[in-house]
């Protein structure tokens, strides 16, 4: 077989993988580098699912020792196991990466585990991780490194005491107190499971409000509910240190707007003020790519860089970074290196939280609507008068449907509730289709369900909700 390959995919993450089954479903041949050692990306291995295990198994622990007592389920004694927690995180995580190797073998894709760089033209040097080293070309090259960590001044992460969200994954032990740096989705959400497990959490956030770039009104509730559950929040805050005395960690806190300085003791810091794209070692500069001040490529609507041939797609490029963002991104990549007419409706993405209860987002906000000068109108549904909700006994949370006032498309949905996260989907398929709020009104949803609630909300836009 000739080095020569119809793609080479640099990077075998969401984005990476994706782009490389569905290359070679086309037909193309196709090689996959990964440096990790395992196909899945961060994602895979040190994110979405190892973190979604975690939260899951601490969310049945706290409400088997909570709540079931409630609903007249007896559950003395219980108590959580740390080491099988993470040991059913790591079969998760094994079983997915193996299913990722099992669809490259049934679409005939290659995969080599190494660094790959640019060498020039259409070449790509591959140093593998067994010391071998070699040079493919490819008639097209796709970037799908992901991202990192952001790395914050005065901040060490040595992933034992200062963790990362990879370091977070992997406690040895429940750290009696943590503090989170960052209130966006990953420190909530690793928060969450600690805090579930018994830590102290702590959440230091440089903006007034948590959640960045969600709905106000959400965002507002989302953190009502945390801090009754035993979160507490410093907003408008920047941590400038961490010092280490007496066994503890020395954390020097400052308000974002100038003041005086203050310490919080605690014994884990999580560092997750967000991430930035990974190129690091790429050789961008040898075929002429040059990244802009936030580390992104750019790209045309076809994901096509400035040089011909060369692609890029996920959180290498603009936009949330979001693993099924990139996964849009990479089939619609494919579909186009192979002829065809690949595209992603970014109005249609959505976004979780995956705490408990959840947060789910897609579309506009009422800011960016009001920023904008679009007229619309809000339907609004809590949870508390959703049957199948009061019949959980989990009725925190509300939907929230905006849409055009004037023609009544939807355009944005906001949830907070219970499995909200799964419902979410419906809310995208609606904005995907243009469908107005008197669409979704008039659909029939089963009865009792939690998807109810967003029949309802979307009544509530006509003003014609049925409560219960």
């Amino acid at each position: 077989m000739t080095d020569l390959y119809d793609v080479v995919v640099i990077g075998g993450g969401p984005g990476g993988y994706n782009a490389a089954i569905r290359l070679g479903q086309l037909g193309k041949r196709t090689l996959c580098v990964e440096k990790r050692g395992k196909l899945g990306g961060t994602c895979l291995n040190i994110g979405c699912i190892p973190s979604k295990a975690l939260l899951r198994v601490s969310e049945l622990f706290e409400e088997t020792k909570t709540h079931y007592g409630a609903l007249g389920i007896k559950t003395n004694g219980v108590a959580y196991d740390l080491p099988a927690m993470m040991a059913h995180k790591d079969k998760t995580v094994d079983g997915l990466t193996k299913g990722v190797e099992f669809l490259f073998k049934k679409n005939k894709v290659e995969h080599v585990y190494g660094a790959g760089a640019f060498a020039g033209g259409n070449r790509v040097e591959i140093k593998a991780n067994d010391g071998t080293t070699r040079t493919v070309e490819a008639k097209a090259i796709i970037i799908a490194t992901g991202s990192e960590p952001t790395p914050l001044p005065g901040v060490s992460v040595n992933e034992k005491d200062v963790v990362s969200s990879t370091g977070a994954l992997t406690l040895g032990e429940v750290p009696k107190r943590l503090l989170v740096i960052g209130a966006g989705y990953i420190g909530l959400e690793m928060g969450s499971v600690w805090r579930r497990l018994g830590s102290q959490v702590t959440v230091v956030e440089y903006l007034d409000r948590i959640t960045p770039g969600l709905d106000g009104e959400i965002a507002k509730n989302f953190q009502r509910i945390l801090a009754k559950q035993g979160m507490t929040f410093k907003l408008g805050s920047k941590v400038v240190g961490v010092d280490r005395k007496n066994g503890a960690l020395h954390v020097a806190i400052e308000p974002a707007a100038g003041g005086a300085r203050e310490t919080i003791e605690t014994d884990i810091v999580l560092s997750s003020i967000g991430r930035r794209p990974y190129t690091e070692g790429l050789g961008l500069e040898k075929v002429g790519l040059k990244p802009d001040n936030k580390g992104r490529i750019a790209v045309d609507k076809h994901y096509a860089t400035q040089v011909a041939g060369i692609y890029a797609i996920g959180d290498v490029i603009e936009g949330p970074m979001l693993a099924h963002k990139a996964e849009d991104e990479a089939v619609a990549v494919a579909e186009i290196i192979a002829g065809q007419a690949g595209h992603v409706n970014y109005e249609a993405i959505p976004a979780v939280v995956y705490t408990a209860p959840e947060v789910a987002t897609v579309g506009r906000t009422e800011e960016e609507l009001k920023a904008a000068n679009i007229a619309y109108k809000a339907g609004k549904f809590p949870f508390t008068a959703n049957s199948r909700a009061r019949a959980n006994a989990s009725t925190e949370g509300f939907v929230k449907i905006l849409a055009d006032a004037k023609t009544d498309r939807v355009l944005g949905v906001h949830m907070i509730g219970p499995e909200v996260g799964n419902m979410i989907a419906e809310a995208a398929l609606a904005i995907e289709f243009q469908a107005a709020a008197e669409d979704i009104a008039r659909t029939s949803h089963a009865h009792p369900t939690l998807s109810e609630a967003v029949r309802q909300a979307a009544q509530s836009v006509g003003g014609w909700t049925m409560q219960m």
